[in-house]
This record gives C-alpha cells, structure tokens and sequence, in this order.
C-alpha cells in the first residue's frame, strides 16, 4: 500500500512535537520493523474533527500512573482494568500490562486522504462464540440479583462476557482495514482509534468520555441507557417511548450519582451537572450527562481517582468490583479500562488530558490473531436473564458489525433525521431534570471562610465525597474517615461539630455484619450524647464515652 494523503498539516496543536516535511505513506506502518503505532480521531470540543493523529514511537510498561510521563508532545497510556488495584479496590491480576507510547513524532493527516490510503479489504473472524455460554451467563445474572442487589450490596452491576474468534494471518493491514471501516461507517463516536503496541492491537470506537482535563476544567460523561434504532430506521415516536421508560431514567440517574462522587473528588474548586442530552450514533442512540468542574489536581491524579465508571462496573463502584471478581472468572484485560493522552497546552502551562473509556473495542493479539470483543450487560432487580442474553449479543454484534467482520441489517435509505431536534424529544430530555437536587445544576466551590468542622464516617460508598463538598459549600472544613480505620469510633465521640455517617453497601437490618454494628452503635451513642439522654448515659457501657466526649481535648 503506498497511496498517500495529502501533506499533513503543519499547524500547531499541544500534542505535535514538530511539523513533518514529508508526506505521509501508508509503507511507514505496514514495513517490516515498523514502530508500534496509534491513529486516533478524537471529536474533543475545540479539535478540527476532519484530522486523524498518528502517533509512531517506542511502547515501554509502567507499574502505575505516577510513572506516566507528561510530555508536551503527548503519551497514549493504555490503562488496563486491574489498575483500579491502585485505589484499593478488588480486581483479577491478569498481568494486562499498563503500556504507553511515547511519540518521537506527532502527525495530523487529513481524514478524507487517509481514508483513500487505508486499506479496504475484508477481515474474516472464524470460530466465533462467547467464552461463558447463554444458559450459564443466565445463572449468572440470576446469582448477582438475588446474592448481590437483593442483599443491598448494590443497586446495579455490570457483569461481562467476551466473543471471542481468531483473524488467520491477522496482519498490520488488516488491523488498519478494520479501523477504515470504524471511520466511515460511526458516528458520534469519542475517539475511533488503532493502537498497534507491536504484540497487542486495540481498535474501536468509544462513545464514552472517561475523563477530559484542559486549563484545570476536568470532564466527565457519563452515559447509559440506549434506544437501539429498528431496521426500518429510528423514529421520534420509539425514542419517545425510551425516553419516557422509567427503568431508563433511573439507570442514568444511578450512574451520574457515581460520577459526581468522583467529580466532588477531583472538582476540588466546584462543579456543576449538563444535560441530559442525546447523543446519536450509526446504530443507536444514548441519553448522557456532562459534569464540569474545576481541579487543582495533577491529571495522574485525575486518571486515578477516576477509575472506572459506574457504567462498566457498577453502583457504588467500590463494591461494584467485588461482585464483578466474585461473578466473572477471568481479568477483564483493556474491557472498562482507559486509553489516556496525556501532555500540555500549546503554551505548556498547564497539563492536558484526554481519555475514553475502552468499550465497543476489539482487542487483538498480533501473533496470533486471536481476538476479543468484551461486552458487559447492566444488572438491576428488575433484569430478565434471558433479556439480559439478548443485550450482549446484540453489543458484540454491534462491535462486529461496525467492523465489517459481520453483515449489516438492511436499513430505510435516505437521510436520518436529526431527533434531538424535535421539541418533543427536548420536552422529555427536559423533564428528567426535574429529579435532580438544584445544588448539582448550579457551579460551587467552597466557602472562602470556614466557620465550623465536620466528621463523616465513610461506610464503603463515595458518596461521602459529594457529602463532603456539599459541607463545604456550606462552609465547614471536612473530614472524612473510614469506619474501619482505628480510633475513628473515639475521634467521632469527641468531636465538637456535625458528625455524618455516609451510607454503604449492605442490610442495615444485619446485625450480624460488623459494619452495621459499628454504624449503628455509632449513630446511637452520638445521638445520646448530643441529646443529653440521661438513660443512655446512665449506662455503665456509656459511661466512660460520656466522659470522653467531655472531657478538653484538640478537635479530631
């Protein structure tokens, strides 16, 4: 293949180390030796939309994200779903390795030229199946919500399995064939991307924001809920019946809860809840959120406390990723990871970041063409295993289509109507705010003076992070602690102030669970205490903590 776009353009953005001179050809990635590899079309606000980045140079591994470089030419990471290892949380140690390209050149190609060089031949997948059968993926989900969300563990998670086929002689050429399929044939994607690391092949195209940082304004997008468009086409009518299904509307609402907890986290000076919105693609259509705040944070940092989206895992998130050890039996590879650039701003002030969320991928094994398409269905009380089935079956052949490894549906010719347009889509869209707590619509930032000091108790959900800015905004200097670190029970009784005790996964009725002893213990010895009920403290268990709570001492 040596048809080549047009020269690159020569204009400077954050991630170009320098202006190439040359043309690009499509020979310098598929040459034997050629450097590991990355296209990428992101549709980040403020990018020319109609420009592909090519990214060539060397591929190392890192242990964790504090050894990511931040160059001004920019660093793909590619961030593997055990990571989330870092924030403490439960994950299989598959050994997927966190890589990360580090550029020695940047280029911007013209979208219609590399669309001509790419190469357009088919790609064939053989033996394709899923790795966890339909009647055993069924007693799967039947397990999670009668063991796991009808026990209060949580409120819904995301339970995967992965299609799984082999590519016979799969070649450079034809991992670029596959993502020329991706950029002519979706729309509305985030980024659609190859990345070549030398023994390992990602491509596909994400719809899903994980985390954007710019200037100190941090992103998220959180999305869930998806109206699958009919073969006869989409209508206003069937997306108004989606719209208006409660189910739908509580998945979302579920999942922007989770991301606020880590938007009140890296949002450290404010922030404030978009949307919802419409986001229209080639197949389907999603309702998303948009929440902005504004950080002080190193975007290493960032990346970190944003790992991973309630939407592939699970509401709370912590917890979320015991069930998801607990119910999948192998690692989760790159599947509700990241891919992450990371850089500065043209002046190199300050750091950049710009990460989707890896789903709708196949993940290809270079040597032996073996490939995997992950796809996760959200469990809640209400799921029927057999629906459940169905939605995995028809992600993967989402994906696969997409790719051009399987048949399109025959579909209604002619232009698509735009249905975000219609008022009685923007109607409905409108009306799910009415839910949401004014405080979250509005930017918030912490009062300049505090005038008192509070001490959250953390019962395993990050909810207390929300609770937290929200006593901020109110003024008062926060403290939050898990119920399981030591003294945390001495240092709530003696503190002079509010005391919250933050919710958690579980049966609040279970006393047999420590965690619900020690909360509720907690909550009646401080209610005694601040009330002055004269029986509680006559009790001689009560006694000596009435006169810790008492006694002079510095504040906790």
């Amino acid at each position: 293949m040596s048809d080549a776009p047009s020269a690159p353009h020569s204009h400077p953005h954050p991630h170009e180390p320098s202006s190439p001179r040359q043309p690009f050809s499509l020979d310098e990635l598929l040459r034997p030796g050629a450097p590991p590899f990355a296209l990428l079309r992101r549709r980040t606000p403020g990018r020319d939309h109609a420009t592909v980045e090519l990214l060539t140079g060397p591929v190392r591994e890192v242990r964790t994200l504090a050894e990511l470089p931040v160059p001004a030419a920019g660093a793909l990471a590619l961030v593997p779903y055990r990571q989330i290892a870092e924030r403490g949380f439960a994950a299989h140690d598959d050994g997927a390795p966190l890589s990360v390209l580090v550029p020695d050149e940047v280029r911007e190609l013209p979208l219609d030229a590399l669309l001509d060089a790419l190469p357009r031949h088919p790609v064939e997948v053989s033996d394709g199946a899923f790795d966890i059968g339909d009647s055993a993926y069924e007693d799967i989900v039947r397990q999670v919500v009668r063991d796991e969300i009808g026990t209060g563990e949580g409120a819904n998670f995301v339970i995967r399995r992965d299609f799984e086929g082999v590519v016979h002689g799969f070649s450079r050429a034809d991992a670029l064939a596959l993502f020329r399929r991706l950029l002519s044939g979706e729309q509305g994607a985030y980024w659609t991307f190859v990345v070549h690391t030398g023994d390992r092949v990602l491509v596909g195209a994400s719809p899903e924001v994980h985390v954007r940082m710019s200037g100190g304004t941090v992103v998220m997008n959180p999305i869930s809920g998806t109206y699958r468009y009919p073969p006869e086409g989409p209508t206003a009518d069937g997306l108004l019946e989606f719209l208006g299904d409660r189910k739908e509307t509580e998945e979302l609402s579920m999942v922007v809860d989770e991301e606020l907890k880590m938007m009140s986290v890296i949002g450290d000076r404010g922030g404030v809840v978009v949307g919802p919105r419409l986001k229209e693609m080639a197949h389907l259509a999603h309702t998303e959120y948009e929440l902005r705040g504004q950080s002080t944070l190193d975007v290493r940092d960032v990346l970190r406390e944003t790992m991973f989206a309630a939407t592939v895992t699970g509401s709370p998130v912590e917890n979320a990723c015991r069930v998801i050890r607990r119910h999948e039996p192998r690692g989760r590879g790159y599947y509700a990871g990241a891919l992450a650039l990371l850089g500065r701003s043209a002046d190199g002030r300050t750091q950049t970041l710009d990460s989707p969320i890896l789903i709708r991928t196949a993940d290809v094994d270079a040597a032996t063409g073996r490939l995997r398409v992950p796809v996760g269905a959200t469990l809640v009380r209400a799921s029927d295993p057999a629906a459940e089935v169905a939605e995995t079956h028809a992600k993967a052949a989402g994906v696969l289509t997409a790719l051009g490894v399987r048949g399109a549906p025959v579909r209604r010719r002619g232009a698509r109507p735009r249905l975000a347009a219609d008022p009685r889509v923007q109607a409905a869209l409108e009306s799910r705010r009415a839910g949401l707590a004014p405080f979250w619509l509005r930017m918030q930032s912490p009062a300049e003076e505090p005038h008192g000091h509070a001490y959250v108790v953390d019962g395993e959900d990050t909810f207390t992070s929300m609770l937290a800015h929200l006593l901020r905004v109110c003024g008062f200097e926060v403290t939050v602690r898990r119920y399981d670190l030591p003294g945390v029970r001495e240092a709530a009784l003696a503190h002079r102030g509010p005391v919250v005790l933050g919710p958690g996964p579980g049966d609040p009725r279970d006393t047999a669970d420590p965690k619900m002893r020690f909360l509720r213990g907690l909550a009646r010895d401080c209610l005694c205490y601040t009330l002055h009920i004269g029986r509680c403290r006559r009790r001689p268990q009560c006694r000596s903590r009435w006169a810790l709570k008492n006694r002079h001492q510095p504040r906790a």
